[in-house]
């Protein structure tokens, strides 16, 4: 479904429809910025951007370069290095803002599971995705067997789980359904919102939900007290989000 993830990532051209565009807001928990992706049709006239990400001007004004003429923005999910940018760059390029979120659309027209997006022989399927946060969608590209994540699939390590408005049991139902639809061949590939692509994902998920479930048996009761436990292999930087996944994960434990 996927390859290994290179070492260092900073976007470029995929297959004969997309380019990613990458936003300058690496951090810890952004890894090396946002994925923006722009979408053509060979030979088309317009583009479809996905996520313009942070209301970054230069980075909006590289996205409009590529984009040329923009039929349509979509947006994964509601988080601000996704989104922020999202109206001016309409404002700026002309065209709406389509989103499952109502308070994001820019225009008419919002997103909901099983609609298809199209734009001058681009076809772009919207795949319900909810778990990193309650309005997170994917975008299946048939023509390139691919499909656009946001932050339900990151380039290098797990997504959080943003407890309360994500929850795990939907996230692991989205990556279940992903991993179908990669079984029936409709998706060979993952354009994912931050990184390159991976594998393996939803058994390190697995894995992961196994380890808290064996620190709860050995006593540990806290969410801080499982970070420590179950994360201890990962730069304390990142405890704070890791405790934000580690909440669902109780969550998900407790029903």
């Amino acid at each position: 479904m996927t390859t290994e993830a290179p070492t260092t990532w900073d976007g470029g051209e995929f297959g004969a429809r997309a380019t990613c565009v990458l936003a300058p807001n690496a951090s810890p928990l952004t890894l090396d910025g946002t994925n923006t992706w722009v979408l053509r049709e060979p030979g088309g006239s317009r583009s479809v951007v996905i996520d313009p990400g942070p209301l970054d001007t230069g980075h909006l004004t590289r996205v409009a370069q590529v984009a040329g003429r923009v039929g349509a923005v979509l947006l994964t999910h509601r988080h601000a290095d996704h989104s922020a940018g999202a109206r001016s760059f309409a404002e700026q390029v002309s065209c709406r803002v389509r989103a499952l979120d109502p308070a994001f659309v820019y225009g008419d027209e919002g997103l909901r599971d099983g609609d298809v997006v199209e734009s001058d022989g681009l076809e772009i399927r919207v795949v319900a995705t909810p778990g990193h946060t309650s309005d997170s969608l994917s975008f299946v590209l048939p023509a390139e067997r691919a499909v656009l994540t946001g932050d339900t699939v990151l380039g290098r390590g797990t997504s959080v789980v943003a407890h309360p408005d994500g929850a795990l049991g939907a996230y692991l139902g989205s990556l279940r359904r992903l991993r179908d639809l990669a079984a029936e061949r409709e998706i060979d590939v993952i354009w994912p919102g931050h990184g390159p692509v991976l594998d393996h994902y939803l058994r390190h998920r697995a894995e992961r939900l196994e380890r808290v479930r064996e620190a709860v048996a050995a006593g540990a009761v806290e969410p801080a007290d499982v970070v420590r436990l179950v994360y201890a292999d990962v730069d304390e930087r990142l405890w704070p989000a890791a405790e934000l996944s580690v909440r669902a994960q109780l969550d998900y434990l407790r029903r």
